[in-house]
């Protein structure tokens, strides 16, 4: 009896490439892209190309999460220490011969101008990840260590820039991993406590603290004027305290359902500084009000807890622990980006994921939700 065996057809062939994404993932994607383009066509409408120019970021970083969604976690892992390598090495050669712009030494030019910095973002969970995933099962303080080392390498590199911005970006993501990986609240705790009584000290003694002539040690002199600015904005309305107010001042008057598309008068008459990068959040208030802010915060919510939800059902160390340093990111940039335009916390150069333009930035967070995606797909693939 001769067995006759039917030629899959090209569909058939490639379907799997097309499907097993994360349905939810896509639709929170989807959302906040739909406001980042209504955001960005309103806010941006004078910046000349910049709303054509965001779209083409969108597209982009839709096809960098496309790519490596197909990437399974176990071939990132070989990448990790090859890219924390070669991250490091750039933001030595950034430190060596780096371009300097606006008193800042962040770029390098290889043919072309990059920004080392924004790869570590990545490079820095894979690597943490994938130490964390070597020493499964006999994990001690010293591989704690080693992994605090691993981290504290490239903050320095990008603090000294001075990024102060993405440094603590950088800071957030290795230290999640760290803490997915099972660190002690004995530890955990007393730092918090720690930095709490810092910023009680810092609020109750802002007077002294803040006072002409008075320098603090570590920060730079524009960093302390941007802690002492978000305890009193008032102090100089017209100068350092301007973009804070003028931010409150928008969020403030849309209300309930906003003054409508292209009708934000801060945005508009040009009172909101950075409206389509750092501060878009702020002419979005303006425009769309607290029943557009919900719309926002629902689509943040589902994209982290979703993300959440694929790292606890992750089925190795190194995709649990990846998949939850990503995740936590997206919810860091959204706290703080939206925290330093509601005058909550200090600003620093922190784009509201898939809302606010720029291009290296867009693909970054692309390739993140490439990750998550990566990831559930495999735990997929392990059940059937």
């Amino acid at each position: 009896m001769t067995a006759i065996f039917e030629q899959p057809s090209p569909w058939q062939r490639a379907r799997h490439v097309f499907t097993g994404f994360d349905g939810l993932l896509l639709a929170a994607m989807a959302v906040l892209g739909a406001i980042g383009l209504v955001a960005m066509y309103s806010a941006g409408y004078d910046h000349g190309t910049r709303f054509v120019d965001h779209a083409r970021n969108m597209a982009l970083a839709l096809a960098v999460t496309f790519v490596v969604a197909q990437v399974p976690p176990h071939k990132m892992e070989r990448l990790a220490v090859p890219l924390y390598t070669a991250g490091i090495v750039l933001l030595i050669a950034v430190a060596l011969f780096g371009i300097t712009r606006k008193g800042a030494t962040r770029w390098l030019n290889i043919g072309f101008v990059i920004q080392p910095s924004e790869i570590m973002k990545i490079a820095v969970p894979l690597m943490l990840a994938w130490w964390f995933q070597k020493r499964e099962g006999q994990r001690s303080a010293a591989d704690f260590a080693a992994a605090a080392l691993l981290l504290a390498l490239p903050v320095l590199l990008v603090a000294r820039q001075p990024d102060l911005g993405t440094a603590l970006l950088i800071l957030a993501a290795g230290l999640f991993v760290i803490f997915f990986a099972g660190l002690s609240w004995r530890l955990v705790l007393p730092a918090a406590l720690l930095v709490g009584a810092g910023v009680v000290a810092l609020v109750t003694g802002q007077e002294e603290l803040c006072g002409e002539g008075v320098r603090w040690p570590v920060l730079r002199e524009y960093q302390q004027h941007r802690v002492c600015t978000l305890l009193d904005p008032a102090r100089d309305p017209l100068g350092k305290g301007f973009h804070i107010l003028q931010g409150m001042i928008a969020i403030g008057s849309g209300g309930v359902g906003g003054k409508g598309f292209m009708q934000g008068t801060q945005t508009h008459l040009e009172f909101i500084p950075e409206r389509t990068t750092d501060f878009i959040f702020a002419a979005f208030c303006e425009e769309f009000g607290f029943v557009g802010v919900v719309v926002l915060l629902v689509a943040l919510s589902a994209l982290i807890l979703r993300g959440l939800a694929i790292a606890a059902d992750a089925p190795t160390v190194f995709s649990r622990l990846l998949a939850g340093a990503v995740t936590m990111g997206f919810f860091t940039y959204a706290f703080v980006n939206m925290g330093m335009v509601s005058g909550i916390l200090p600003v620093v150069g922190v784009p509201l994921p898939f809302v606010s333009y720029g291009g290296t930035a867009m693909v970054m967070l692309g390739l993140g939700l490439g990750i998550l995606m990566s990831v559930a797909r495999s735990r997929q693939l392990m059940r059937s």
